[in-house]
């Protein structure tokens, strides 16, 4: 079981709300350098262990700063996270770069940046080196196929538009080094939210024991295993959270058993967890505006699926909190809503409530990744705030929300009355 408490009071939601107004995210400083701390203790025994949040759950440089303070890399995608990164002052080793479908200038960056470059094509070795050139370490990614069972948001890995096949991993890094690549790693990550424990046990030893094939049949020395993100969190209460100090005894077992006993060198371990890190300590914020009673009962939100598309996207559950009325009886059946003119912009569907009136507010639990991150546009919506709850009680406004200016911004209303029609 999982508690679904709020890391601040019913009054200090209204003082927040005085200076800011809902819809916005909040996400709880304390809870996150905790678990940071948490993390990086489990596997505290694997020299030079090293995690890298995926900053595409909650780009956020503020978020970033207090995670690189705790020892935490970040995992990049893209030429805007590349740039995230540079602004925070990252290089280096601080930088996995793992992308798909990759475009020629954010290779360049992430050698600019002298990034960790994850390749996640055999075809990308070529590519790389005709418009970037090789870096001395290259890391690859690892399609395991049917000998791994994926979920539903990342798919089936053999359906999977990610990595190479085992015979494609044993040609990348002969080729790489030929090409004059010195330093290897090696990555692969084939599921999402995922709550079993074990699961990561049976990652870990499938990449453990590709690494020994890659020794015996190449000669090359792989320096770093990337096991990946997907580290599930427990949305709703009956759920129970990964126990990462079982994951770390488990996997250093088979460390023990694959790496050591085989004689080969010290493997560093990275994972590049994002929703475990930020999502639980995340919030959104929103007010009810109307309450409507047709064939369901329906609560509209000044939020909606621009704030949180998970949901709708997904069908995913996010637990909710009517703040002031955490004791009074679940017994009323609402459909959550949003605004837009999608009949899937719902929060909930059928979910048990207190009885909520226009003007109550509602917490909805695990926004902290995936959230905000996914915002849009469409029916001209804007994105809301991100604050930020410090350690100290005071809250600071970390993005600002979006004005018309901002949605209007990149439109030429100037030629408007040159354009013919």
């Amino acid at each position: 079981m999982s508690e679904k408490k709020l890391p601040f009071s019913q009054e200090k939601l209204k003082e927040i709300i005085a200076l800011y107004p809902t819809p916005f995210h909040l996400y709880d400083e304390k809870g996150m350098r905790e678990y940071a701390r948490r993390f990086n203790e489990a596997f505290s025994w694997n020299i030079g262990f090293k995690e890298y949040y995926a900053i595409k759950a909650a780009p956020n440089p503020y978020l970033m700063k207090i995670l690189r303070k705790e020892g935490f890399g970040i995992d990049c995608s893209s030429m805007a996270e590349l740039e995230l990164a540079e602004r925070l002052g990252m290089r280096g080793d601080e930088i996995m770069f793992t992308s798909n479908d990759t475009p020629a200038y954010e290779f360049l960056k992430a050698r600019e940046l002298n990034a960790i470059i994850n390749l996640d094509d055999i075809s990308h070795i070529a590519y790389l080196e005709k418009h970037a050139g090789l870096p001395e370490t290259l890391c690859f990614r690892y399609n395991p196929g049917n000998l791994k069972e994926g979920n539903l948001i990342i798919g089936h890995p053999e359906e999977a538009k990610y990595g190479l096949t085992r015979s494609q991993m044993m040609d990348a890094y002969r080729i790489a080094r030929e090409k004059g690549v010195t330093r290897f790693g090696i990555h692969t990550m084939v599921a999402s939210n995922e709550l079993d424990p074990d699961y990561f046990l049976e990652t870990a030893e499938i990449l453990f024991r590709l690494i020994l094939e890659i020794r015996n049949e190449l000669g090359v020395t792989i320096e770093f295993a990337n096991l990946g993100g997907g580290i599930g969190i427990p949305y709703r209460p009956e759920q129970q959270a990964v126990d990462l100090e079982y994951m770390s005894r488990g996997i250093r077992r088979l460390y023990e058993d694959i790496i050591v006993a085989n004689g080969l060198e010290p493997l560093r371990l990275n994972f590049e967890s994002g929703r475990a890190v930020t999502g639980p300590y995340g919030f959104l914020v929103t007010q009810v505006l109307h309450i409507k009673n047709t064939y369901k009962n329906f609560a509209g939100m000044d939020a909606c699926m621009v704030n949180l598309m998970r949901p709708a996207l997904y069908g995913a559950y996010h637990h909710i909190t009517v703040v002031g009325k955490e004791d009074l009886p679940a017994d009323r059946l609402y459909d959550v809503t949003g605004s837009l003119c999608e009949n899937n912009d719902k929060f909930a569907i059928d979910r048990l409530l207190p009885e909520v009136s226009p003007g109550d507010l509602l917490v909805i639990h695990d926004a902290g990744a995936h959230g905000h991150a996914m915002g849009f546009n469409y029916n001209g919506k804007l994105r809301s705030a991100e604050l930020l709850l410090r350690e100290n009680g005071e809250v600071m406004e970390i993005r600002r929300a979006e004005s018309l200016s901002d949605y209007f911004a990149t439109l030429d209303f100037e030629a408007l009355p040159e354009f013919q029609v």
